[in-house]
């Protein structure tokens, strides 16, 4: 049986966990138009002490595609991630294919990243083109043969809910994650497109609705216990 003080540090408890709940929804809703965004799901987990608690997870199911007619975005139509560097050497890993040509023809992120080992496209060449298996291709005239300058590489992970979010919707491996594993023969890249994040808006929005009642309620039962604990000191004191 709950004191007036255990109802309290439990409507406490309550309000902590939806709050936490409340600002990762906030958080899918504004990345809701960010490439390759997998958004957070939360699960309510109770101890054996009867308090709530929060386990977050990243979804990672494929989000939908979205035509750019840009012919340095690419599109994951699978699961893996693209590989990127930085200018100083740090290694992460991305599914936001909005890319660039950056300096001296480098296929690069929109922040400046390289993309996978370095592909290089030719500044007098006719076209380019990425293939489904990622590897890019290069033409000196629209009759002339394809010359294939580099490969956009695919890696996995044996626990992707184990890497660690970055800047710029980059993940990093963690010991929890494990090593990166090279894709052999994929077939899931998509030129002129990129993938949208895999939020629903509508669930998100039912979320806030449920979350927003749920903290109501806990807000009013500390009110209520609060209440009738001044109302039991006044009596002791009178």
């Amino acid at each position: 049986m709950y004191t007036m003080q255990g109802i309290v540090r439990k409507g406490i408890n309550n309000a902590t966990v939806q709050m936490d709940r409340l600002g990762g929804i906030a958080n899918n809703i504004a990345n809701y138009t960010t490439n390759g965004y997998k958004s957070i799901t939360f699960e309510q987990v109770m101890r054996e002490d009867g308090y709530l608690m929060n386990t977050t997870r990243s979804n990672f199911a494929t989000g939908s595609t979205r035509a750019t007619n840009n012919p340095y975005d690419v599109a994951l139509t699978d699961i893996g991630f693209i590989p990127v560097v930085s200018p100083e050497g740090e290694i992460a890993y991305t599914r936001d294919g909005s890319f660039k040509q950056g300096k001296d023809g480098y296929l690069i992120t929109s922040d400046g990243w390289l993309v996978g080992d370095g592909i290089q496209i030719p500044s007098n060449c006719y076209n380019f083109t990425i293939k489904e298996n990622g590897e890019v291709v290069t033409k000196d005239s629209i009759d002339g043969a394809e010359k294939k300058i580099g490969t956009i590489p695919l890696v996995r992970f044996d626990n992707p809910e184990g890497l660690k979010s970055a800047d710029m919707n980059r993940l990093v491996p963690t010991e929890a994650s494990g090593q990166a594993k090279l894709v052999k023969n994929p077939n899931c890249f998509r030129q002129n497109n990129v993938e949208i994040s895999n939020v629903n808006m509508y669930e998100s929005l039912n979320d806030i609705l449920r979350v927003n009642a749920s903290l109501l309620a806990s807000t009013k039962m500390m009110k209520v216990a609060d209440d009738m604990y001044n109302k039991a000191i006044n009596i002791r004191e009178s």
